[in-house]
């Protein structure tokens, strides 16, 4: 008999994939299936946040972290299985902003390995977003400097939130169709509200985003989240 040798792990250099799955049930929905592939992605070490979404884009969304993009990939798999629609997805990476010029190591780790969901920030957004390259807003034209202080003054708009909101950017820069990923965890669904619309003013957003699709939901247990459909 022909033994098959185990694929090689695909994983980022450094950081961890991110993959967002959309999912609406299909007729052969199996609810004990869903919560086997998550419980056993997260046996395998997979951060896995199982989210009750709001409106009629999709009813459920999955936020899977992996340090091997394939055990990504095997969990997608698990939860098409399981009777689930992927609806809409998005791929990306942790990563460090190259603006993030002398910010202590600690918080770097902690975007490149977040530790989330965080307890009381249940409120859950997710939006993809790229800067501009527009003939007379290109965001990739400007000096590093003024980039720089654009950033600078983002962050600081962002960090006012702190306690009541967790951002978390992932990279997908040649990975997904826009250029990143912005997930939200809020202990309110308006600080989510008051977040987006406060940053909105500084002249990184106001002048160079491009934004997709908004998904808004609620943080539920897998147990749970499987008989909200």
């Amino acid at each position: 008999m022909t033994s098959v040798t185990p694929s090689e792990p695909m994983s980022p250099s450094i950081g961890m994939g991110v993959l967002h799955l959309f999912c609406k049930p299909e007729a052969q929905f199996d609810r004990e299936a869903t919560v086997h592939a998550v419980k056993a992605a997260e046996a395998k070490g997979l951060t896995v946040i199982t989210v009750s979404m709001l409106g009629h884009k999709c009813d459920m969304a999955f936020m899977a972290l992996a340090s091997d993009m394939r055990e990504l990939r095997s969990f997608q798999s698990a939860i098409q299985a399981a009777g689930l629609a992927v609806v809409d997805s998005y791929v990306s990476l942790t990563e460090v902003s190259e603006y993030a010029i002398g910010v202590p190591q600690e918080m770097l780790d902690a975007r490149l390995y977040p530790k989330i969901p965080v307890p009381g920030k249940n409120a859950f957004c997710f939006y993809p977003m790229s800067k501009r390259r527009n003939a007379d807003e290109n965001w990739f034209t400007l000096p590093f400097e003024e980039r720089h202080a654009h950033m600078q003054e983002h962050g600081v708009s962002g960090r006012k939130f702190g306690p009541r909101v967790t951002q978390l950017v992932t990279g997908s820069t040649g990975l997904d169709e826009y250029e990143w990923g912005v997930t939200l965890f809020a202990v309110h669904p308006d600080d989510l509200k008051e977040v987006v619309y406060t940053m909105r003013f500084d002249k990184a957003s106001a002048i160079y985003a491009e934004f997709g699709q908004f998904y808004t939901g609620v943080l539920t247990p897998v147990e749970e989240l499987v008989h909200t459909v």
